[in-house]
């Protein structure tokens, strides 16, 4: 990555303005969509498809699942907002920052988040929620005139700090923000504004990296997030759903006291937005990126934060969503439905992978269709799919890093499978899993609980094809050849696309091993002017 574009990173971005032209394409395109799905949906459910009735039903109540997450998107798309304009915040108000630190995170990580918070342009109070016990994180505080708060051993992780911070501080507007990232000078004026209106509860903006090309798990983490923080939220927004995220959120003080203070669970984030939605707040999404932080940078890592993070948004779709719901209006029970059911993607893809393990096991099939009759009427859906994907990508905040084919995130996103169906195991027979923060320095390592499973796939994969071949090869007819060819390269090739995207996941891991272990932090120096420079190695 060239000099100029790490400098990039650290300017202001913002997403477009939305105009009516995009909101036509988008309209335009949706409706062809719709009209393809219904023509493929049509042909799906003819009766003598069905080859085996219970496998059929799995497999078209997960392949609907997927038109219809298909479908929602293309819908939230059609009401993308952008805020018309950002207010100037009223003089005086009183803004508090809260970062926290916990064991195990790195002091000299902090140092850039405090000289970052000390230029911001607003005036405010920062505090840091410590309970390491280290009386470094305390001097180091105070070197740069921040309030320390000792939090030692507060129930509930980040929250639970968040909400013993609120009864020592008595701020009207309060900054949540991770200890990873590092602020731009304008970060508040781009918030408090909005809270002219007093019916707003929160405003979030987008999230940045600047550690995204240290690995190819990193970029791919990275690329996972890029349509969320633009155009998805900015959808939200237009149906007055758009959520909280757990880094780069201001919050009223009155809003969160309304609900009893921070929400706490392994998405805080999320139960905290849902249940101030559910008491009638409003939501502003303001798509600017003014601040940067970090992704994960190794597949262990990334794993774990995507265990957290799944078991996390089960938890709200089992236990907040049901009682918050009579709250919300319609399109926001609909978007946290959506939300909360994106990690079902995991057992879906363990069933995909599952059914031609079993074809050729056993001959027995879910269905029995026309392989070219399937991918004919589903070539439009897909070709309407990358259309429009490509042109929510206008609304990117930082096209010049964010555009492309994210073929790195699918991969992963595809191999976290068994991660997300251990997430869905867990939600199910309701075990939680402990808060752990993400690590901020990537963890040298290949094998590991999560790789296993696409190894043994990808082995089995391979051993699959041998048995194929041979039986093909030396034990059955001509006839029987010509009236299977179909089926048998149907699923080979059903199955090759798991095995790629597995593959891929199997590289990331192994490039794990060959991470050279730095603080990202230590390439940014922030100067006495509030400017950010480049070290380049």
């Amino acid at each position: 990555m060239s000099a100029k574009l790490h400098d990039d990173l650290w300017k202001f971005k913002e997403a477009k303005k939305v105009t009516s032209i995009d909101k036509a394409v988008f309209l335009g395109l949706t409706i062809a969509g719709f009209i393809s799905m219904f023509n493929l949906m049509e042909w799906w459910f003819r009766a003598e498809h069905v080859e085996n009735l219970f496998l059929f039903i799995i497999l078209s109540l997960f392949f609907g699942y997927g038109i219809i997450r298909v479908a929602l998107i293309w819908i939230n798309y059609l009401r993308i907002q952008k805020p018309e304009k950002v207010p100037t915040p009223d003089k005086n108000l009183s803004v508090a920052v809260f970062t926290t630190s916990s064991p195990g995170e790195p002091l000299s990580m902090f140092e850039n988040t405090f000289k970052a918070l000390q230029n911001l342009n607003y005036p405010h109070t920062t505090y840091l929620l410590d309970d390491t016990e280290d009386i470094a994180f305390k001097e180091l505080a105070e070197q740069y005139g921040v309030v320390w708060l000792e939090l030692v051993n507060i129930p509930g992780a980040k929250a639970g700090k968040v909400n013993e911070a609120l009864k020592k501080t008595n701020e009207d507007y309060i900054l949540v923000l991770d200890p990873d990232h590092i602020v731009f000078p304008n970060f508040l004026d781009q918030t408090l504004g909005f809270f002219q209106d007093e019916k707003v509860g929160f405003v979030q903006v987008s999230q940045g990296y600047y550690n995204m090309f240290r690995s190819l798990t990193a970029q791919g983490a990275a690329e996972q997030t890029y349509t969320f923080y633009g155009p998805t939220q900015m959808g939200l927004f237009g149906y007055g759903g758009a959520v909280a995220i757990g880094a780069n959120c201001t919050f009223r003080r009155k809003a969160l006291e309304s609900i009893g203070g921070h929400a706490t669970g392994l998405s805080e984030d999320l139960n905290t937005s849902i249940r101030i939605h559910s008491k009638g707040w409003k939501s502003i999404y303001n798509p600017v990126i003014v601040s940067r932080g970090l992704v994960p940078e190794d597949f262990t890592s990334y794993c774990k934060q995507q265990l957290k993070w799944a078991r996390g948004v089960y938890e709200m779709l089992f236990d907040e969503f049901p009682k918050a719901s009579k709250g919300l209006t319609f399109w926001q029970k609909i978007s946290y439905i959506s939300i909360g059911t994106y990690y079902l993607v995991g057992p879906m893809t363990a069933f995909f992978i599952f059914v031609p393990m079993l074809f050729f096991a056993t001959k027995i099939i879910p269905a029995s269709m026309d392989f070219s009759e399937f991918l004919i009427l589903g070539s439009p859906i897909i070709l309407i799919a990358i259309l429009i994907y490509a042109h929510a990508q206008s609304f990117f905040c930082d096209k010049k890093t964010e555009r492309g084919i994210h073929w790195r995130g699918m991969v992963l996103k595809y191999s976290c499978w068994p991660v997300y169906t251990y997430a869905f195991y867990l939600s199910i027979i309701n075990k939680k899993v402990p808060y752990i923060p993400t690590a901020k320095v990537a963890v040298k390592g290949f094998m590991s609980p999560f790789v296993k499973p696409l190894i043994i796939y990808c082995i089995l994969f391979i051993l699959m094809l041998v048995g194929v071949y041979i039986e093909r090869r030396y034990y059955i007819s001509q006839s029987e050849l010509i009236l299977t060819a179909e089926k048998t390269w149907g699923m080979i090739g059903f199955a090759m696309i798991a095995f790629l995207q597995f593959i891929g996941g199997i590289v990331a891991a192994y490039k794990s091993l060959f991470i050279k272990a730095e603080n990202a932090w230590n390439r940014i120096t922030i100067t006495d002017d509030k400017k950010f420079k480049i070290k380049n190695n």
